[in-house]
């Protein structure tokens, strides 16, 4: 937030007017494919069901009008998500939380995140199909928020004057959302849950063991520069 004016204020400020937009988009955007479609027309295009609403009302030319609007935007979602990404990961390498190889790359560090961010989501196109690369996002997500607020209660809440109820609730609503949504994948793609939960436990094995062997390097090196003071 170095970027923007009062930080404090505007990122909040720009977070709520941002999620407001985001449920009244939708909802109009819901409205006007059930008002559109019926149930199973809804099922039977759901890869493309606005496309098809727009049929009714404005025939082949607004199906393919919204099937442009949507080839056009894609790339720009794409596009923004590695970038917030890749700057997230940049962040958390220059906090030394997470490893980073430069694997002979010149340039910053965020030029490097944003080449992994890449080709991870490349890998993640070969192996899985869009709705359970969304499947996945979703659930690393909510369980990632249960995270950042339970660290806040735990170790940041008298530093930034936390309201204590409010990182409460939201763990509670992330967690009605997350058992809410994995029963429903336990039921209809129960493969997504395995890999979610086997890469969450290979990266917080990861994780232990790069920040303990950070930690064992750190000692070291002061135990290594006491030594040399005294000497």
């Amino acid at each position: 937030g170095s970027e923007v004016i009062d930080p404090h204020k505007n990122v909040g400020r720009a977070i709520i007017i941002s999620i407001a937009a985001c449920v009244l988009i939708y909802t109009l955007v819901g409205f006007a494919v059930a008002s559109n479609l019926s149930l199973a027309e809804i099922i039977e295009t759901r890869d493309y069901s606005l496309a098809a609403a727009a049929r009714p009302a404005l025939g082949e030319y607004g199906v393919w009008f919204t099937v442009a609007i949507a080839i056009t935007a894609t790339p720009g979602g794409i596009l923004a998500s590695i970038f917030a990404v890749s700057r997230m990961l940049a962040m958390l390498t220059e906090m030394k939380l997470v490893p980073h190889r430069h694997f002979g790359m010149p340039g910053s560090i965020q030029k490097h995140t944003l080449v992994y961010t890449v080709v991870l989501g490349l890998i993640l196109t070969a192996f899985f199909d869009l709705s359970r690369i969304a499947a996945l996002g979703i659930i690393f997500y909510l369980v990632m928020d249960c995270a950042i607020h339970w660290g806040v209660i735990r170790y940041l809440k008298d530093d930034i004057n936390a309201k204590g109820w409010i990182p409460v609730v939201a763990i509670v609503l992330d967690l009605l959302a997350l058992v809410g949504f994995c029963w429903v994948k336990l039921n209809s793609d129960p493969f997504v849950l395995v890999v979610a939960l086997i890469t969450m436990v290979l990266i917080a094995l990861g994780e232990v063991w790069f920040l303990r062997s950070a930690t064992r390097k750190q000692e070291q090196h002061e135990s290594h520069s006491h030594e040399h003071h005294h000497s």
